[in-house]
């Protein structure tokens, strides 16, 4: 999901352009008209976690974790193995809840607090990924398992990585903007951030469909291909039809139209 000051203010919002949008069309999303996709000033920011198609996305998160969820606690539980999907699917819960937050925000205020609260989620999303991992891979050595047998597992090593990466530079980017050479630098790479931000959902949603084929998750819980099949298209379908278009520097006819006149 500024310059660096003596203050303790906190960073201002970051954006591919200096400017406010003038008018919803120049906030267009990827598919669709931007009425909603777009924050209205005066609404409270949590509804954008159902603003538009989000509510889409919600409903796959919510399929995911309680299919996860309740498949771990309807049968016998292991120390050190039963923590990892529980971790892994609150992961992938909050962090799409990270993505869907900050997505419709266009004024300064909603991006500041949009920002802010993506960083939490995110945080959270972190250390609930670093758990599972951490009691999956103890799990491995203790009981002498073969690491890396999967796709499953090759797609999580790859994800977490790239995870741990983006979390980086969307640190630097925001927080301290400095060490990529300043605040106008800063903002021209921002939009690599949302790039790369979509680019891994995509990626944490296939290491999620991996998982549904695991042997623990076939012949221990018991978890039917169909429904993490389905939580992961209400995922794509509600969060990428709400992407700005604006927000990845891309310029549609109406935004040229508009600077024409």
């Amino acid at each position: 999901m500024a310059p660096v000051e003596t203050s303790a203010q906190s960073p201002p919002p970051l954006s591919t352009t200096d400017a406010e949008p003038a008018a919803p069309a120049e906030s267009e999303p990827l598919l669709g008209g931007p009425g909603g996709a777009i924050q209205q000033p005066d609404a409270p920011i949590f509804l954008n976690l159902v603003l538009g198609t989000a509510w889409l996305s919600q409903l796959g998160a919510l399929l995911l974790l309680i299919t996860t969820w309740s498949a771990v606690f309807l049968h016998k539980l292991g120390a050190l193995i039963s923590p990892h999907p529980l971790l892994q699917s609150l992961g992938t819960f909050l962090l799409i809840q990270a993505i869907l937050i900050l997505q419709p925000t266009s004024t300064s205020d909603a991006k500041r607090l949009g920002q802010r609260i993506h960083a939490s989620l995110h945080l959270l999303s972190f250390l609930s990924f670093v758990s599972g991992i951490a009691i999956i891979e103890t799990n491995k050595h203790v009981n002498h398992l073969a690491h890396l047998h999967s796709l499953h597992g090759y797609l999580g090593v790859i994800t977490g990585t790239l995870l741990l990466a983006q979390y980086v530079f969307g640190i630097c980017v925001w927080a301290v903007p400095a060490v990529l050479g300043g605040e106008e630098k800063a903002k021209s790479l921002w939009r690599y951030h949302r790039y790369a931000g979509y680019g891994l959902l995509a990626l944490v949603l296939a290491t999620v469909a991996a998982a549904a084929d695991t042997d623990y998750s076939r012949n221990v819980l018991k978890i039917k291909g169909w429904t993490f099949g389905l939580g992961i298209a209400l995922v794509v379908v509600g969060v990428y039809p709400r992407v700005q278009l604006r927000k990845l520097g891309i310029n549609t006819a109406r935004q040229e139209a508009t600077r024409a006149v």
